[in-house]
């Protein structure tokens, strides 16, 4: 794949534009929005949401959320229950059809606030959707975090 300049695609990446840039906006706006419906539609009917990667108490198996039923389930079961989330990225790295954020997210809920260090990727498809959104952080480490909203 080249750039209209005739560079390879990994050259001058289009950081607005990437697929995977765009899926990850249009999810993160959608949680700010507090739109289920939209978020799910941003997926791939195969995708899978790994958050956080790994057995956790929102999968204790560890294998993640497949498909937009399981994914509808991780929504109820996690984001709807927040009063908020803040994305708090310091680094963006794209890779082909696939972007890794390192920083934060911050979580709003019940009068308290967590706050989540890892590293956040997305990987989208040709057409677009989210094919793997996966969360990269320490659930332990978040629990410590715990203090009450200002």
């Amino acid at each position: 794949m080249s750039t209209a300049a005739g560079e390879p695609a990994y050259l001058n990446i289009d950081r607005e534009n990437n697929p995977a840039v765009v899926a990850g906006r249009i999810s993160r706006e959608m949680v700010a929005a507090r739109d289920k419906q939209g978020w799910i539609d941003n997926f791939a009917a195969d995708a899978v949401v790994e958050d956080p990667v790994g057995p956790s108490m929102f999968d204790e198996q560890g294998r993640g959320h497949h498909g937009h039923e399981a994914i509808a389930a991780f929504w109820d079961m996690t984001i709807a229950t927040t009063e908020s989330l803040d994305f708090q990225f310091d680094e963006e790295i794209i890779c082909g059809n696939e972007v890794a954020y390192i920083g934060r997210i911050v979580t709003h809920i019940g009068g308290h606030v967590t706050t989540s260090r890892g590293v956040f990727t997305y990987r989208a498809d040709a057409d677009g959707k989210l094919v793997a959104l996966r969360a990269f952080w320490e659930v332990q480490k978040t629990m410590d975090s715990l203090q009450k909203a200002d």
